[in-house]
């Protein structure tokens, strides 16, 4: 669901005079993050600590550059959410929830539907950041983080989503 993805931060980044360097995260790092996050934890301490180490890179202490990194371990993150959503909708369809009082149709619209209403409400919530900090340079660092943040919390709630 990667409808509305980055649009804030990546308005911000427009707004920039100056581009930062390619800078990444490694992809290793978020992943165990996600996987050393017990079930029931959405705000893991490891959160932020891929782009805390790309920030060490060449560029990356500009605001520019914290921005960019930010936004890579963001979509690590995104990544798994994806797939986090994908992996419940079979699941959804695979087998019979709450002893049939529902049906795996009814529970495969209700997870779309609630995650459209998630990415409205998170671009809505990041995008209101963004505005309390317009005409600092500052205002892509916080939509990134709030971006980041949030999308790192929904992968891993979803993940726990249909666990005990």
């Amino acid at each position: 669901m990667k409808i509305g993805r980055y649009a804030v931060v990546i308005a911000a980044l427009h707004a920039l005079p100056v581009m930062a360097q390619d800078l990444g995260v490694d992809r290793g790092d978020v992943l165990a993050c996600f996987a050393d996050t017990p079930i029931g934890a959405i705000y893991p301490d490891c959160l932020g600590a891929a782009a805390n180490v790309c920030q060490d890179q060449d560029g990356g202490s500009t605001t520019i550059g914290m921005t960019e990194c930010i936004m890579a371990e963001t979509a690590v993150w995104d990544d798994m959410l994806n797939e986090e959503y994908t992996r419940l909708q079979r699941n959804f369809s695979a087998r019979g929830w709450a002893g049939g009082a529902v049906t795996n149709a009814e529970l495969k619209i209700a997870l779309r539907d609630a995650q459209r209403a998630w990415i409205a409400y998170r671009d809505a919530d990041c995008g209101l950041r963004y505005k309390v900090w317009e005409g600092g340079t500052i205002r892509g660092v916080v939509a990134a983080n709030c971006e980041m943040t949030m999308t790192a919390s929904r992968a891993l709630d979803l993940r726990d989503m249909d666990r005990p």
